[in-house]
């Protein structure tokens, strides 16, 4: 048996890890907190304290202290970090990311400023191994065990492990419960609060080294379809499909898992062509991602422009941008592609090396359209020089060709005022835009556009940080304006559709400020998310589009605008104008249908006024949810595409 002091010792370890854990979980996701996730954290805490314990066992003495030491204190620093990063980026960085923190330190003054803000909390990880050092050697016992103890630990370990899954079992095995989480998704936020932080990362690692990859269920109906409903479709239909026969695929596959994948797409129902097919057909293209833009930041006072592309232009009232896990980038590959991310991963930047045929540069290259991408900050930054020309575009950043003044952020102004005599005379033309003006942080001491905008917000009766964002997306306005003129001025603003969404909400406002500016208290899993897109070409009739849309619906309604051939079996997202119902799906797989809306996190079902569905149907809708994740994933490893477009 262990001695009193080495209990101690035990315990001390185990403490520390569990108060690590919860101080987290507090500061980051505090109203996600239940009694079944806190049991859940401590047993996992316990078995990884022992673990750690019998390591600092093996060796002498003094060896083991020291051991000890830089083991508590390496994990603080860990936890710290993490929470640095969360208030940063609102998800906590992975194995992955870590293996590329060059580019996050590029957003160092950012992190200072969290740093010195959260300074008291980040020093309370540290309170265990300042404890050691000081009092280690009085009160904790860290001798060399000798090998029936370790046996009896290591016994401990495999219980205090089984009692943890035991929980994880007994809690429910809905969408991102525990046991979702630990057996079959991956999503680090919620995979904190319900696991702990470090059992996410070990699963993390576990799944990097083996190569983990979910399974799909091939054979699961629609739930929203039309023939679910028993509504026939018309055999005369047209359909936005190419001729890919999967049956056939799957039938001559030799690869389990890409037979799983020709068996899944053989049973989607595509989507149909409709009124809207070709009805910008040969236009010019401009596509703008563009950074933190929200609601807030349309005003008919301030940002006149902005106002004018979305009520003038295809209004729609029910459009999301949900965060996905590497916010900007995902954001990016999103709207792009059609995809969902593959969580743990920069998803836009594995692309890199895929076949990527729906990409709208790649299908306007084609057809002889000059592509070129842009965005004024560094052209590194998430390796957009590896996606970006693997998308069909010439790419140019600050440091590869786009010659910028150094600001921080950079003006979305004078990106276009460099940018638009490039191609403005070379028609056809698509443009893209990821725009950083509205990057955070919010306020007049270090953001030069907030600086350079703050006479037109100063008489606003906000807080200075939401004075500071408006200002800075005053900036993209008045790029707009600065755009539409010259499309004015050459003759070609009538032939070019103009099509800008947000990467994500602007999550680097405190959520007071984000009340602030809605005037009310805003909804967190739903409304938060909820944001313009703009699609507009000069001398159309106004049209407003209440179905639910999001990002991911982008490319599919693009595509179908400008008649261009493309395969909706292939992606995530639907098109817009189409007949088929909307599914509109978040990080944490809550979803929007025109039958109502369901929240993973209270795993409940909110029908539409009006409307009556079956008792299996969020069910059935959370399984496709499910698999869309899951189907994206795989078409990122298996560089799918490649492999059925010929």
């Amino acid at each position: 048996m262990l001695t009193k002091d080495k209990v101690y010792a035990l315990l001390f370890v185990f403490a520390s890890l569990f108060c690590m854990e919860m101080v987290l979980k507090i500061l980051t996701a505090a109203k996600d907190i239940t009694p079944g996730n806190v049991m859940i954290s401590l047993l996992f805490s316990f078995s990884i304290a022992l673990v750690i314990y019998l390591l600092c066992s093996l060796f002498e003495s003094r060896t083991n202290s020291i051991l000890m030491r830089v083991i508590l204190g390496s994990t603080a620093l860990f936890f710290a970090s993490q929470l640095v990063y969360f208030k940063i980026f609102k998800t906590y960085y992975s194995l992955y990311s870590a293996g590329n923190a060059g580019q996050v330190l590029e957003f160092w003054k950012d992190a200072a400023l969290i740093t010195l803000r959260s300074l008291p909390w980040l020093l309370v990880f540290f309170i265990p191994v300042l404890f050691l050092i000081t009092y280690g050697k009085k009160y904790l016992s860290f001798e060399r065990l000798h090998a029936q103890q370790r046996i009896i630990l290591g016994c401990c370990i495999a219980l205090a492990h089984a009692a943890a899954l035991s929980v994880v079992s007994i809690n429910g095995k809905q969408t991102f419960s525990a046991y979702d989480l630990y057996f079959n998704s991956n999503e680090p936020v919620h995979s904190a609060v319900q696991l702990g932080l470090l059992t996410t990362m070990r699963i993390d690692f576990q799944r990097l080294v083996f190569h983990w990859s979910p399974e799909l269920n091939t054979h699961l109906p629609s739930a929203h379809s039309q023939e679910a409903e028993g509504h026939n479709q018309p055999a005369a239909k047209a359909y936005q499909t190419m001729d890919i026969d999967f049956t056939k695929l799957a039938q001559t596959e030799k690869d389990p898992n890409i037979k799983q994948m020709d068996q899944y797409f053989a049973n989607v129902e595509p989507t149909s062509k409709n009124a809207y097919t070709g009805k910008y057909k040969g236009y010019n293209l401009i596509f703008i991602t563009a950074e933190s833009f929200s609601p807030y930041a349309v005003r008919e006072d301030l940002t006149p422009t902005l106002y004018k592309l979305v009520h003038e232009g295809y209004n729609f009232k029910n459009f999301y941008n949900p965060l996905w896990g590497v916010s900007t980038s995902d954001g990016e590959y999103v709207a792009t592609t059609s995809l969902i991310p593959k969580s743990g991963v920069w998803s836009y930047y594995q692309s890199g090396k895929n076949a990527m045929p729906f990409a709208m540069g790649n299908q306007l290259k084609q057809l002889g359209y000059k592509t070129a991408a842009y965005h004024d900050h560094t052209y590194t930054y998430y390796h957009r020089e590896v996606s970006h020309p693997n998308m069909g575009y010439e790419y140019k950043g600050i440091g590869n060709g786009l010659n910028m003044k150094k600001t921080w952020p950079s003006s979305d102004l004078e990106m276009m005022q460099v940018t638009v005599p490039e191609y403005i005379q070379k028609q056809p033309f698509h443009t893209y835009y990821m725009t950083v003006s509205g990057h955070m942080q919010y306020n007049f001491m270090g953001n030069q556009m907030a600086m350079k905008n703050k006479k037109y917000v100063d008489h606003l009766p906000y807080s200075e940080q939401a004075k500071a964002y408006i200002a800075t997306q005053i900036e993209l306005d008045h790029a707009l304006e600065y755009l539409l003129a010259k499309l004015e001025d050459a003759g070609v603003a009538d032939k070019t559709l103009i099509a800008l969404s947000a990467d994500h909400y602007p999550y680097g406002l405190d959520k007071k400020t984000i009340d602030e500016l809605a005037g009310h208290k805003v909804e967190e899993n739903f409304e938060l998310y909820k944001s313009p897109f703009i699609l507009y070409t000069k001398g159309m009739k106004p049209v407003t589009i209440d179905k639910p849309a999001s990002s991911l619906d982008i490319i599919p309604t693009l595509s179908n605008l400008m008649g261009l051939p493309y395969d909706s079996r292939l992606l995530m997202g639907r098109d817009i104008f189409s007949e088929e119902d909307p599914l509109v799906v978040f990080l944490n797989k809550s979803f929007i249908t025109n039958k109502g809306r369901y929240n993973s996190v209270t795993n409940e079902f909110t029908p539409a006024p009006g409307v009556t569905v079956d008792p299996g149907y969020a069910d059935e809708v959370s399984a496709e949810v499910s698999n869309k994740f899951n189907i994206s994933r795989k078409i990122l490893e298996t560089d799918y595409y490649r492999k059925v477009i010929k």
